[in-house]
């Protein structure tokens, strides 16, 4: 999967956004020079136009605004996350960002064993046993934000963000039938991604058909790192389904339906972040992606820190403080219907204003429909 960089916050607006009191258990951050903040990434690169990127580019960007040292490492290996973790720790980094779920258990066994220091897990629920360890099982028995009042995990809506691809998807359609693939349907997020998709595209044309598969029921390789798989996959179900506009949420597995969408001749939604950025190969036919805006929470969750005003658990982004959105139409070649942008911009108006529903009541939860 993949994100983009948008216009910050004031800090003001920041440190309100995320949380409107302080935790009991929490320590405050120092302020202004003296305050150290540490983003590991993901492995991968620290320019990739995506999630690492843009985690680092909203810790840059608090880091400016209030004075502070900002570092990055970006891991070899993901047996490296556990060491880079600790190496900011030794530091003595007050803040430490970690990028992406493949980070969770070594982020929540840090804040576990260093609970003065804030911990910023992105796009990560915290799973917690009764002791605050990280928990397998996904049982998530114990309280995070209890347990571990200092480590903070940034969600986001995908719903709303999925429901304004849907928008748009529907409104490019040439023949009133386009797919959605998901990677595994046991991923709440995705699941959100998909199920707001489909709402999103019956608002813009109710006759609209939304085909749906999965990548993969239990095998995460296939559903969220295959290339060679994503491609056959795509290609079989774009012939088989008849789509005419393609919206893949399964990673590298994803990227490479992508290219499948490319090569049939038909239009595709990238997802998390702007993908004609960060995916090049697929700019023929990508007409716009569902966003996580990744520089913006993570700016607003540091800033929140630094004035006080955070609190453990997990801080929610979505279209009421700016955490999703829809990325530019950059490919001129096609066509987007005039009514579109004022569909768009309706739709972000009401779910401002909490009075649009942009996932069904099994919101997360797969169930078929």
């Amino acid at each position: 999967m993949s994100g983009k960089l948008r216009t910050a916050f004031s800090l003001l607006a920041m440190a309100v956004m995320v949380a409107a009191c302080s935790s009991s258990g929490a320590t405050a951050a120092p302020s202004g020079s003296s305050l150290k903040i540490g983003v590991v990434t993901d492995v991968g690169t620290i320019t990739d136009k995506n999630f690492n990127q843009y985690s680092y580019e909203g810790a840059k960007a608090a880091g400016a605004a209030l004075g502070a040292t900002v570092n990055y490492v970006v891991p070899a290996d993901a047996s490296d996350y556990t060491k880079d973790i600790q190496g900011f720790v030794d530091q003595q980094y007050n803040i430490i960002v970690t990028v992406g779920f493949n980070l969770g258990d070594a982020t929540i066994a840090a804040a576990k064993a260093n609970p003065k220091i804030w911990f910023i897990a992105v796009d990560v629920a915290p799973c917690v046993d009764a002791t605050g360890a990280p928990d397998d099982t996904f049982a998530c028995k114990g309280d995070a934000s209890t347990l571990l009042p200092q480590l903070i995990g940034i969600q986001f809506e995908e719903d709303q963000a999925g429901y304004l691809a849907g928008i748009v998807a529907a409104a490019v359609s040439k023949t009133g039938v386009i797919g959605q693939i998901g990677g595994i349907n046991n991923n709440p997020a995705v699941v959100r991604y998909m199920q707001g998709f489909q709402l999103g595209a019956q608002s813009y044309k109710s006759s609209i058909q939304v085909k749906t598969a999965w990548f993969s029921t239990s095998d995460l390789t296939k559903a969220y790192g295959d290339p060679t798989w994503g491609q056959t996959f795509g290609a079989q179900f774009i012939s088989q389904q008849g789509v005419d506009v393609l919206f893949p949420v399964a990673g590298g597995t994803g990227n490479a339906a992508l290219d499948a969408a490319c090569t049939a001749g038909i239009y595709a939604i990238g997802v998390d972040v702007d993908e004609y950025q960060s995916y090049p190969t697929a700019d023929k036919c990508i007409v716009t992606s569902a966003e996580k805006h990744l520089s913006s929470a993570v700016q607003a969750t540091i800033t929140a820190i630094a004035g006080g005003t955070a609190k453990g658990g997990v801080s929610k982004f979505n279209a009421a403080n700016d955490g999703i959105g829809y990325s530019p139409f950059h490919n001129t070649g096609i066509t987007i219907p005039a009514d579109v942008q004022g569909k768009l911009d309706a739709a972000v108006a009401a779910m401002k204003a909490g009075t649009l529903p942009t996932c069904p009541a099994t919101c997360g939860t797969w169930s078929g429909q």
